[in-house]
């Protein structure tokens, strides 16, 4: 099939490979416009864009699919289908009938749980044990389509949100190009999603990063992983800065401090929950560089202070 390919960073790139491998023809792919990256604030191409370039593929860059032409040029390509995998923008429901089998997309979750832009975020801070992956087919509403096809990942003790998606963007790639192998052959079969079990995945923003020390250790620990590597847990030091955090480690052995009280040894910083402490694992203070927790205390003295409080002082 002519297809276009909609994405944009590098979690896509599996998808973006694996369909170029394929029987499919990849004629075209559609991309975010560049934008400024890395320390130096660089004006650069997205992931899926340098890819493309590299084998040869058209490249398109609108700000917005609304663009007076980009309808036209769609049209133009006599589209078989296109497939979406993290483009990060909305196919305007007058896109959507373009392609002759419409538009599916790989999204992160086991639908119709977790619908939005940041479902294994979300999983991992609600404590989900299994997850998935599956591809729909694109109309009007959010992630609403019917399913084509599933499969589930299992959601480990230590994942971050960047390990799981890691894996799920790499199992997802052959199920999206299975999906279009059974719609050219006119043999797919998509189900109407179930009416039960729709749970939400807004994207997460940096405030709600914020390390609550009154929770328990456990969704403590739940909210850093679900938030690395983005948009990146963070906590605040008594002089009103910020430091971020790496994954923590639950430490049910120790139950005498306040949540948020620091207790900085020489081989472990803990810090208090609403239940135990947790020992933090990597950090980064302001303007600086990460560091394992016991070089950054040692350096800041904080033995006793309360992290995530004005003042700070226990």
């Amino acid at each position: 099939m002519r297809l276009l390919f909609a994405g944009t960073p590098e979690v896509a790139l599996p998808s973006l490979r694996a369909l170029i491998a394929s029987d499919h023809d990849v004629v075209a792919v559609l991309t975010r416009p560049d934008a400024r990256r890395g320390r130096g604030r660089t004006l650069r191409p997205s992931p899926v864009a340098e890819l493309a370039r590299e084998v040869g593929i058209e490249v398109l860059t609108p700000r917005s699919l609304r663009e007076e032409g980009v309808a036209e040029r769609l049209a133009a390509m006599q589209l078989d289908a296109a497939a979406v995998v993290a483009y990060g923008g909305l196919v305007p429901a007058q896109l959507l009938d373009v392609p002759a089998h419409g538009w599916v997309n790989l999204h992160f979750s086991l639908l119709p749980a977790w619908r939005g832009a940041a479902p294994v975020q979300r999983a991992i801070i609600a404590g989900d044990e299994v997850t998935g992956a599956c591809v729909f087919q694109l109309e009007a509403g959010l992630d609403t389509g019917p399913v084509y096809g599933t499969l589930t990942e299992t959601v480990r003790p230590r994942d971050t949100a960047g390990d799981l998606l890691t894996r799920l963007a790499e199992s997802g790639a052959g199920l999206l190009v299975a999906v279009l192998d059974a719609i050219a052959a006119g043999t797919a079969r998509p189900h109407p999603q179930p009416a039960e079990g729709v749970s939400l995945a807004p994207k997460l923003e940096v405030a709600d990063a914020a390390v609550r020390w009154a929770d328990p250790a456990m969704a403590v620990d739940r909210l850093v992983r679900g938030c690395t590597p983005a948009p990146g847990a963070w906590t605040s030091l008594p002089d009103g800065t910020r430091l971020k955090l790496g994954p923590v480690t639950v430490r049910p052995d120790v139950d005498d401090l306040r949540p948020g009280q620091v207790r900085a040894g020489k081989h472990e910083v803990l810090v208090g929950t609403g239940s135990s402490a947790v020992a933090l694992g990597e950090v980064a203070p302001a303007g600086r560089s990460w560091m394992t927790a016991e070089a950054w205390a040692r350096g800041a003295r904080l033995d006793g202070f309360v992290l995530g409080a004005p003042g700070g002082a226990a």
